[in-house]
């Protein structure tokens, strides 16, 4: 069973004229899973997330700064690319929850799995910053539900966005019972993510040069990455589903094609099927060509809806 949790909330984000993260993208997503092949999907409506599920994750101070960034009109800018606009703290809110609440339905039995069609992204969002388009870092927020409320003691956080999700990897550097994983490319914005940056042995970074194509792709996830994921035997996998890596993208220069992300996927989910009964959450992130994004997304769900 797959599990699609978005809200219209976060189509109410306003980023302003010109901005590469704009409702167009979840629109797209949401369209091209408007179709006769994805009836199956359970379509649930996300919550938003509480003040003590972004406390696990978030320093107290910088939840109440994002909750009270919000302008009467217009847009204010957090850095020089993280906008807010009236609705954008119910989206990043909402965002959260839905990740949060994906975690708990497949805890419920083995062989759920979800995918949460939410912006803004997350992926970036520090402990006490918002950058890179983000303002809750929702990843994050839902492995901390898992170790919590769930009392996992392996959870994997699969990230294969093109940009490095240095938030989530700063959260969880110093914490062993999440594995982070992460192929992008470098150098890219934010600058993070080298190979030798390892935190307690939990963190495995593949930075990819520009104009990797999919051959060296799939060489660095099944030489590297998939084999430390399988010797972790993660209980729940977590996966930050950026499509920004496609050939199309415009915010980077890497070479792949919507192919390598059902082949991921079906890594993913074997993954997924040996060691954690099958349960999957996946959330988007990054993806900024309307149409590569469509096209990657609906065949990662097709992927996981299999």
């Amino acid at each position: 069973m797959l599990r699609l949790y978005t809200h219209p909330a976060c189509m109410a984000h306003n980023t302003g004229p010109g901005h590469p993260e704009s409702a167009a993208r979840l629109q797209a997503v949401l369209e091209a899973l408007d179709h006769d092949r994805f009836a199956a999907l359970d379509r649930i409506e996300a919550p938003a997330a509480t003040c003590e599920q972004l406390l696990r994750v978030h320093a107290a101070a910088y939840v109440d700064r994002i909750l009270a960034s919000e302008p009467a009109t217009g847009q204010v800018y957090l850095d020089e690319d993280t906008v807010v606009s009236p609705g954008s703290v119910d989206a990043a809110l909402h965002a959260a929850g839905a990740v949060v609440a994906a975690v708990d339905s497949v805890m419920e039995g083995p062989g759920t799995r979800a995918f949460c069609a939410v912006r803004p992204p997350g992926h970036h969002a520090t402990a006490d910053k918002a950058m890179g388009f983000c303002l809750f870092n929702s990843i994050a927020v839902a492995a901390a539900q898992a170790l919590s409320v769930h009392r996992l003691k392996r959870v994997a956080i699969v990230d294969f966005d093109v940009h490095h999700g240095n938030g989530t990897e700063a959260i969880f550097a110093a914490e062993p019972r999440v594995l982070y994983v992460s192929s992008h490319q470098a150098p890219l914005y934010p600058g993070t993510g080298n190979a030798i940056d390892t935190g307690v042995g939990n963190i495995v970074n593949a930075p990819l040069p520009p104009n990797t194509g999919s051959q060296e792709f799939r060489q660095v996830w099944d030489g590297l990455l998939m084999p430390r994921l399988y010797d972790f035997r993660p209980q729940l996998v977590l996966v930050s589903a950026g499509f920004d890596a496609h050939k199309l993208d415009p915010l980077a220069q890497m070479e792949l094609n919507t192919e390598d992300y059902v082949w991921l996927t079906d890594r993913l989910v074997r993954l997924a099927d040996a060691h954690a009964g099958g349960r999957l959450v996946s959330t988007l992130e990054g993806g900024y060509d309307l149409n590569a994004l469509a096209a990657s997304a609906s065949a990662h769900v097709s992927e996981l809806m299999a």
